[in-house]
């Protein structure tokens, strides 16, 4: 028996859009956490942790993200670690995010003019001094438009865990589309979800590029 679309398949949309967003949130969380260490390992004075970090950042972002979820969902099971479909999928996520947003902050910490440097090393401070006091809040003045423009692509990249069963938006849109066999219905509601969580990021992040004079 075919059903109709209604009112209950709209809210199971929205129901299932909650863990897209508590996806995406984790994914930033973490992912930033973890990036803002891979930042830091890739501005060291150490060449093996600049090295380290350049090469795991490679990893990732030449590694399709699909890739990575599976990896943490179907090959941690081999060896006896079965994870939830959102656990697995906040897992593949965090590493995702990390590479690309280490090397989005590893840009904007090197992006802070060099006197800044020279100027705290004359004051006598010592490295993590002049990190903390002088060219982290420089740096996030620049990083906030690319860091706000990156959470619009880990939202919309939350859709990849539909494959592992994850019942986010896009799954939650195949399932009622599978049952009411309207998918040029459903699936434009569905595009229209993302829209409207994604365009006002996008438009925070143009605002603050304006606003911060990030391009100059």
């Amino acid at each position: 028996m075919i059903a109709e679309f209604s009112w209950d398949q709209f809210f199971f949309l929205w129901q299932a859009a909650r863990w897209t967003l508590l996806l995406s949130a984790l994914a930033f969380v973490l992912g930033g956490a973890a990036g803002f260490v891979v930042a830091l390992m890739r501005t060291s004075h150490l060449r093996l942790l600049r090295s380290l970090s350049a090469v795991y950042i490679q990893i990732i972002q030449g590694t399709p993200v699909l890739i990575i979820l599976f990896l943490s969902f179907y090959g941690l099971a081999i060896y006896g670690f079965k994870l939830p479909p959102m656990v697995a999928a906040t897992i593949a996520m965090t590493v995702y995010s990390s590479a690309y947003l280490g090397e989005i902050w590893r840009g904007c910490i090197e992006a802070v003019a060099v006197p800044q440097w020279e100027a705290s090393t004359a004051l006598a401070m010592n490295r993590w001094q002049q990190l903390r006091y002088v060219i982290l809040p420089q740096a996030m003045r620049i990083a906030l438009p690319p860091t706000v423009g990156f959470l619009v692509q880990i939202v919309k990249n939350t859709s990849i865990a539909s494959i592992i069963g994850l019942v986010e938006l896009t799954q939650a849109g195949k399932l009622i589309s599978n049952a009411t066999f309207q998918p040029f219905l459903v699936f434009p509601i569905v595009a229209a979800i993302y829209f409207l969580f994604c365009y006002p990021l996008s438009r925070v992040s143009f605002i603050l590029e304006r606003k911060l004079n990030a391009h100059r």
